[in-house]
């Protein structure tokens, strides 16, 4: 028999309309997952979905599915088309409209407060006046509620419109009974102002009060919260505003200016100082410091030169800079991060999973409560219109909108402040993996340290050819040697001085596991392993040389020792901060190399890493962490390698170094953008902080529900102050996510930046 055809899935964005709520949220999701094989994953605070489908659902059956439900669903716009649309932008214009609509009703709904609230400025026929006004209120400025409502009841549900207009709709249509039929619209009437449901003594009361503060409240708390998050997406924004639109591409000497969708990978451009790297390349002429602080978060510009790597986006501070582009497009590493970040705030945690579930029937169990209540108040002999008043009540404060926003702007707001601080999380699941992690297995070599052989230091014999001269020698016989210990050795000599040229080897050959020699200016030179038979000076340097987890090597010049050059793999200086930071937060160090014993413990040793795994395959490696993982351990992988892969994907966290191959980040996580370890402490505490705002949003809300639905039923709430109490509940939420966008991480590392 033939093997069971793979499934094959595609993912597709769609940018949704018309959503107000946790509810609107949970029948999206449900109504496209009737369709076959399909899943979807709403953002309410970024109107878009994530739905993953078969290759043979098209995306206009899936906008169609959406349409069915009752909202509005496209396709989003190329990022390109979204910059130039300007004023045209459907977006906008939707904002521009929600501001007129709350100027306006605000303009009508104050004097109708003001006169309902204050029993001394209630003049002759007052009640006439604020029926004229608060008609167009509860019609025109409370239309959106309406609209949405009569749509979700055309497809048989309902959302927080629906609560929203029948509470505008109950409390106008009383206030004109009591006008026209039960009394109230006598011209010397005076209606006192109460916060909780009273009896009308022979006369009707009117709640135009409530008829306007419902809308006027619910639109200002959504059109503020919408400003809200907005900010949430700051950092997003930010991104995608580092790339450049046009760049100066240089061909045969003359210079032209084209449009950055022209750019193509070998074309060199110029970077000219104040200005933005254009994409990803090579420094192919010029020197210069580079900005990357928007990019990475690494605080102090770097360095480059020719053949150094450039990112995109990056700020040139210094010289003109001619730049071979090596990645375009969405190749780019701006672009990864960009994507990554998106992708991240499509996710939902644990927690939100579970509120959306509870809002999916939220909103008919208020329904139900509201008339219980109507119910139970005229069944037991109250007064009509203190019972509407109560049913009313219980409509307009129940708010599943905090539920819907609890974690996606609190999401959003992290996930953009990790891009500024040079971290990158794949969803809320990393970030609940951040958190949780107690063990974390370090790779060595470009992790740890550089990743890259340099000369650590050379003692040469008291009286011989000196230090510079024995230098220049064996840099010049290893010319000819592709060994890492030589390159080292090579390129040291031609720093020292710098920039000076080596003279030709001639004879020149290799033995294995030994060294190398060769003729330079007439003399026989030798780089060698150290044998037992060396000066006493040159001698008192091995044990040093092997406490550091250097390579020693000796030079002989025409037979004679002459110096012993150490060689080895720098361990970066923001690692031995990483390591104790991981310790104070509970986490427990792991080292696991591929390199040899002594190196592997000598590096261990200088950052206090107890536990150390040597000479470990890509395999030994991924059966490392399911060991840990039998211990009951939840075990994090940092690593930046092909060889870190399998242990990256098996682990319950993998992290990936910016710096590192993509098969590495691939596979990841989380990924360091900058290359710096320093970072995966900044990440765990970011997790916490995260986690910790979204449990606070969600507690909020189901809080802020137990307690003011309850009040709203036994008649202590008026309907004005309940719809102000629900739009400040959804704010609370947005404002508590506000405050992650200024998280700092450890600030006694910042100040040595």
């Amino acid at each position: 028999m033939g093997a069971e055809p793979v499934a094959v899935s595609v993912a597709t964005d769609l940018v949704i309309g018309g959503m107000t709520c946790a509810a609107c949220v949970k029948r999206v999701e449900k109504k496209l997952g009737k369709l076959d094989g399909v899943t979807a994953t709403v953002n309410l605070a970024t109107g878009r979905a994530r739905v993953s489908h078969p290759p043979q659902i098209s995306p206009e059956e899936l906008i169609e599915t959406v349409e069915k439900a009752g909202y509005t669903a496209e396709l989003p716009d190329p990022p390109r088309r979204r910059e130039h649309d300007g004023d045209g932008d459907g977006e906008a214009q939707g904002a521009k409209q929600e501001r007129d609509r709350l100027v306006v009703t605000t303009l009508l709904a104050v004097p109708v407060l003001v006169l309902s609230m204050a029993t001394g400025l209630q003049f002759r026929n007052w009640q006439w006046l604020c029926f004229v006004l608060a008609a167009p209120v509860a019609v025109w400025g409370a239309w959106p509620f309406h609209v949405r409502a009569v749509r979700g009841l055309r497809h048989s549900t309902a959302t927080m419109d629906t609560l929203v207009s029948l509470g505008v709709a109950a409390s106008f249509s009383w206030s004109v009974y009591a006008l026209f039929l039960g009394g109230a619209g006598d011209p010397g009437m005076r209606m006192p102002f109460s916060l909780v449901p009273s009896a009308s003594d022979g006369v009707a009361h009117i709640y135009l009060e409530a008829a306007v503060g419902v809308p006027l409240f619910v639109l200002a708390g959504r059109f503020l919260e919408a400003r809200a998050r907005r900010g949430t997406g700051a950092a997003l924004r930010s991104l995608a505003q580092l790339s450049a639109k046009e760049v100066a591409v240089r061909e045969d000497g003359s210079e032209r200016l084209i449009s950055i969708e022209e750019l193509s990978v070998g074309h060199v451009f110029v970077v000219r100082p104040g200005e933005r790297v254009a994409t990803d390349g090579e420094v192919a002429e010029g020197s210069s410091a580079v900005d990357l602080s928007l990019v990475t978060g690494e605080t102090e510009p770097v360095e480059v030169g020719p053949g150094s790597a450039v990112v995109g986006g990056a700020v040139n501070s210094g010289g003109l800079l001619l730049v071979r582009a090596t990645a375009v497009g969405a190749d780019t590493q701006l672009a990864r991060i960009t994507r990554l970040v998106t992708e991240a705030q499509a996710g939902k945690a644990r927690a939100q999973r579970l509120a959306d579930s509870v809002a999916g029937v939220f909103v008919p169990v208020v329904l139900a409560l509201a008339v219980t209540t109507l119910g139970f108040w005229l069944g037991a002999g109250a007064d009509p219109q203190a019972a509407i008043t109560a049913c009313v009540a219980v409509l307009v404060v129940a708010c599943p909108c905090a539920l819907g926003l609890a974690t996606p702007t609190a999401l959003m707001a992290a996930t953009g402040r990790g891009a500024q601080l040079g971290v990158l999380v794949t969803g809320p699941q990393a970030l609940e993996g951040l958190q949780h992690i107690d063990t974390v297995v370090l790779d060595k070599t470009g992790t740890l340290t550089s990743g890259h052989m340099s000369v650590a230091q050379v003692t040469s014999v008291p009286g011989g050819l000196g230090r510079d001269e024995v230098v220049r020698l064996a840099g010049a016989v290893e010319q000819g040697s592709e060994h890492p210990l030589g390159r080292a050795i090579t390129a040291y000599a031609r720093r020292e001085p710098a920039g000076r040229r080596l003279p030709d080897v001639s004879a020149f050959s290799a033995v294995p596991g030994h060294g190398v020699l060769g003729r330079v200016e007439g003399r026989l030179v030798e780089v060698l392993a150290p044998n037992d038979e060396l000066p006493a000076a040159l001698a008192n340097a091995l044990p040093v040389a092997a406490a550091a987890a250097r390579t020693p090597v000796l030079v002989r010049v025409d037979g004679e020792a002459e110096a012993l050059i150490e060689v080895g793999d720098v361990v970066r200086p923001g690692s031995y901060r990483a390591v104790e930071q991981l310790r104070r937060l509970g986490v427990r160090p792991v080292l696991a190399t591929g390199d040899q014993e002594a190196p592997a413990v000598a590096v261990a040793s200088a950052l206090g890493i107890e536990e150390v795994h040597a000479r470990r395959t890509p395999e030994d490696k991924a059966d490392l962490v399911g060991d840990l993982q039998e211990q009951g351990c939840r075990v994090a992988v940092i690593g930046d390698g092909v060889n870190d892969a399998a242990a990256l994907a098996g682990a319950d966290l993998g992290i990936a170094m910016g710096s590192g191959t993509d098969v590495a980040i691939g596979a990841a996580d989380v990924t360091l953008v900058r290359g710096d370890i320093e970072a995966l402490a900044d990440a765990v505490r970011l997790a916490r902080r995260t986690l910790g705002t979204i449990r606070v949003n969600l507690v909020w809300a189901f809080g802020y529900n137990l307690v003011t639905v309850p009040l709203a039923m036994v008649g202590l709430l008026n309907p004005m102050l309940a719809a102000a109490a629900m739009s400040a509940s959804s704010l609370l939420v947005v404002g508590n996510s506000l405050r992650l966008r200024v998280w700092q991480p450890n600030p006694a590392r910042r100040r040595t930046r």
